[in-house]
């Protein structure tokens, strides 16, 4: 992805753009991919990082939703599991099969997720990642060697994916632009562009670098910018009503000795009758996760202290090794964009996580809801409503079949396996240049050629989106990606050309936003 190239695009004061995308989470991207795969033409503005904000914060499940189902919500749970399979096909480098274990204490429980969990098989059909079973107890105990051994009657095993959120995003931009989408990221939409009778003609977009400005013409615009939906509807509609209310989640990174063994856990009812999840991600635990209300959007949310002690709480519960403050490497909270409930009262955990498309009388169309899982779809189902906007024929999807950049059916051999095919690239400047193979951090695989290569070819522009979401640091082990931050300012610093100035204020930058993953004991 070149952003200059894609700059250049967008200048063409004559071009009209059959859709302009606002948003370059899972939403939007979804969305572009679609598009694309029909033959329209696409912009995409992003006025972060790609994934900067939720999509870069899940739990790293490509998943059908047990919780769904014990909710009887069986459309939504068939619709992802459908999804489910098609994204570990096309993105098998990013994207795999990961077994789930559930411990037993009751009688009852046993009969409910032993039967539960064969529905969740057969509602999968073909696309079935493996059967679930119910184990003894010792064996329950071979695969989950830190769980809580009194009163356990066995566990019952299940198969969902597993996947890196940020990195697949990544993985989709590069496709988009491929295939001829003006992807940019630091791009802010500033106005909605309208006609003489209020009807959306395009937008106009500001470089948060250049400061240059562009007017954009589109046929179609469409707001995918998730727990931000608000603030585009209202820069159409100054008096439109609030329609998302963001519910936060958050996730404790820890040591893999506190769940060793290849499984992740699943305790489908916590006390307060959420989900808590222990899941192997890049050689470390995500434990998670919450659903608290929030009653505003934030780039950047905090987990709360009550999050973190709710967290710890559960794992110590069901855990001989106990997890304490001090064991924490890093937290990150995600703020999911749900519907705004028209009961206060009412539980984020009881609000639907089904998309909606909403058309506006500006026509302006908004994406808002659903989940990872379902992002491919969310687009389709949004890209419907191109005939009904402009009155053109629309091609067929075929956003299904395409195989996201990078892809690869190889087994990983070391860490780099996230990067598909890409790995080649990256041996290559390993050994173009024998520096670049030196690691970033004496307990860390990740050397400095990922750094130029996150710069050459992953539209990286900060310190923070190489820590964060193209080599995944800052939310494995916070205190690590500070150690690493100079290095990686060095670099990029080097390969853009900047100043002395530029790398001490992405320093202080950086240093700032990390202090935030990191907890206090």
């Amino acid at each position: 992805m070149y952003r200059k190239e894609n700059i250049k695009q967008i200048s063409e004061s004559d071009k009209v753009w059959d859709i302009a995308v606002i948003g370059g989470g899972s939403s939007g991207l979804g969305v572009a991919l679609d598009a694309v795969s029909r033959g329209l033409s696409v912009a995409l503005f992003e006025k972060s990082d790609f994934a900067k904000g939720t999509s870069s914060r899940s739990t790293k499940l490509v998943h059908g939703g047990v919780r769904y189902l014990a909710q009887g919500d069986v459309f939504l749970v068939f619709e992802a599991l459908k999804e489910r399979g098609r994204l570990l096909r096309n993105a098998p480098h990013l994207a795999h099969n990961q077994s789930f274990v559930i411990p037993i204490y009751t009688f009852f429980d046993r009969i409910k997720y032993t039967i539960g969990l064969k529905m969740y098989d057969w509602m999968a059909g073909k696309l079935s990642l493996g059967k679930s079973s119910f184990i003894s107890k010792s064996k329950t105990i071979e695969r989950l060697p830190t769980i809580k051994q009194e009163g356990l009657k066995g566990g019952v095993i299940y198969h969902d994916g597993q996947f890196d959120d940020a990195r697949l995003a990544l993985n989709i931009a590069q496709t988009c632009d491929e295939k001829g989408v003006a992807i940019l990221n630091y791009f802010k939409v500033n106005q909605l562009n309208k006609d003489d009778k209020g009807k959306i003609t395009g937008l106009s977009v500001k470089d948060q670098f250049s400061k240059n400005n562009y007017d954009i013409r589109a046929k179609m615009v469409v707001n995918a910018t998730g727990v931000f939906a608000d603030k585009i509807l209202q820069l159409d509609n100054p008096d439109a009503k609030k329609m998302i209310r963001p519910s936060q989640g958050i996730h404790l990174v820890l040591d893999r000795s506190f769940l060793s063994g290849e499984d992740a856990l699943m305790i489908p009812e916590t006390s307060d009758g959420r989900v808590l999840f222990a899941v192997p991600w890049h050689d470390k635990i995500v434990v998670g996760t919450t659903d608290t209300m929030r009653k505003k959007p934030k780039l950047e949310p905090a987990a709360l202290e009550k999050e973190i002690d709710f967290v710890l709480a559960t794992a110590q519960e069901y855990l001989t090794k106990k997890p304490q403050r001090s064991d924490v490497l890093s937290v990150y909270a995600g703020l999911r964009p749900l519907a705004a409930p028209t009961d206060e009262s009412e539980k984020t955990k009881e609000i639907s996580r089904s998309h909606k498309v909403i058309v506006s009388d500006s026509n302006l169309i908004t994406l808002t809801g659903g989940k990872w899982t379902t992002f491919r779809k969310m687009g389709e189902d949004t890209v419907e409503y191109f005939t009904k906007i402009t009155g053109e024929k629309l091609n067929d999807s075929t956003s299904a079949d395409i195989k996201i950049q990078a892809y690869s059916n190889d087994e990983p051999i070391d860490y780099l396996g996230v990067y598909g095919s890409d790995r080649k690239a990256i041996k290559t400047l390993q050994e173009e240049n024998p520096e670049w193979n030196a690691p970033l951090h004496p307990k860390y695989p990740y050397t400095q050629a990922e750094v130029i290569f996150a710069c050459r070819n992953e539209m990286a522009m900060k310190v923070e989106d190489v820590l964060a979401r193209r080599i995944r640091i800052l939310f494995l082990d916070a205190q690590a990606s500070i150690d690493m931050a100079p290095k990686v300012a060095e670099l990029m610093a080097k390969e853009f050309g900047k100043e002395e100035a530029w790398i001490d204020k992405q320093l202080k930058d950086f240093n700032k936003l990390a202090m935030r993953y990191l907890i206090s004991s």
